[in-house]
């Protein structure tokens, strides 16, 4: 779990990965056989085939597409009182940015500055009935360093990146913190590289940048790989919680990674998922099948790239996905690039 805690704890917004793509660099240059960095900042990683502990050619090239960015903010204006007022860079549901310490990493020499966020207006104690019941805009938040004006606006500049901050926790079966959405991902294809001695195919290992405001990177990406198989490596909501119906919930908590079949931007190649199932079996090694209505992923790039690519999507269940308090089962975890490397080595 170390790897994982260094790359849940690493700040990475949409266009501002670099301290992420460092880290995930850092581990993959003895894995892979060639390594660049594109335009658009995706990282992208050829391993060629495998035989006999030797390097071979051809086979079938096959992408794997894992998001850096964790949905965050950027910093838009400092006001005369030194409060920073931010963007969002993803999506928030802002009933759970109430009360939250962030980090404001700064492009101006200022170092990584802490912070709290808290919605502009008066405290619960003086607050009106109406006051209460309102539940604010992400606009409506500020950002307090505990600086001056002079010190914030010397310090923070405009397009500055702001994340929330929370530890990394093992507690029972399951692990918790910030962005598992979707450094699970990213972990989950660098575990898979080191698991890898033997495999016919070509793999093009690639972390993606910008998927929390439009999947932006992903294309690019799969254009210049031009894959034959595509698989997006992310993760996925597990509402088994109180108060969300057993048809809503997605996927189960414990049951293993979810091979996708569908979101609101992908509808994954059924004989790729009965293929993934097939290993599964063999291996038993848990999966499970999950709809999401809604939402999608890396995967509808790949599946549209160029004359169209046949795509799968691999996906951890995740509790209480885009806050702080994200959840992973360990089962989840461990099951996710045990079958991701099984699978590819019969390709």
């Amino acid at each position: 779990m170390e790897l994982l805690k260094k790359l849940v704890l690493t700040a990475g917004v949409p266009g501002r990965e670099d301290r992420v793509r460092e880290l995930i660099a850092k581990h993959a240059k003895p894995l892979v056989d060639e390594m660049r960095v594109d335009a658009m900042g995706n990282l992208i990683a050829v391993r060629k085939p495998r035989k006999g502990g030797k390097k071979t050619s051809g086979g079938v090239k096959v992408m794997l597409a894992a998001h850096m960015d964790q949905i965050g903010f950027i910093v838009k204006h400092i006001d005369d009182k030194g409060y920073v007022r931010v963007n969002a860079a993803g999506g928030f549901d802002t009933r759970n940015l109430f009360a939250k310490h962030v980090l404001v990493a700064t492009s101006g020499g200022g170092g990584d500055l802490p912070g709290v966020m808290n919605p502009a207006g008066r405290p619960i104690h003086i607050a009106t009935e109406e006051e209460k019941k309102k539940i604010p805009e992400v606009g409506d938040f500020i950002i307090d360093m505990g600086l001056t004006a002079e010190q914030a606006k010397a310090k923070v500049k405009i397009g500055d990146m702001v994340t929330l901050t929370a530890p990394f926790v093992e507690m029972g079966y399951a692990v918790a913190s910030q962005c598992l959405d979707n450094r699970v991902g990213c972990w989950a294809v660098l575990k898979t590289l080191e698991q890898l001695k033997q495999h016919d195919c070509e793999i093009h290992a690639v972390w993606t940048v910008q998927e929390e405001v439009g999947l932006r990177g992903a294309g690019p990406a799969a254009f210049g790989v031009d894959p034959d198989i595509g698989v997006s490596c992310d993760t996925t909501l597990c509402c088994d919680t109180p108060g969300v119906p057993d048809d809503q919930r997605v996927t189960e908590f414990g049951k293993g990674v979810c091979i996708k079949i569908m979101d609101g931007s992908t509808i994954a190649d059924i004989k790729l998922v009965e293929a993934i199932e097939k290993v599964a079996a063999g291996k038993k090694i848990p999966c499970q099948r999950g709809v999401l209505p809604r939402g999608g992923q890396d995967g509808a790039m790949l599946q549209r790239t160029r004359s169209g690519t046949r795509t799968a999507v691999f996906a951890c269940p995740v509790r209480n996905i885009h806050t702080v308090t994200e959840m992973a089962h360990t089962t989840d975890l461990q099951s996710y690039h045990q079958l991701l490397a099984a699978w590819l080595q019969t390709l």
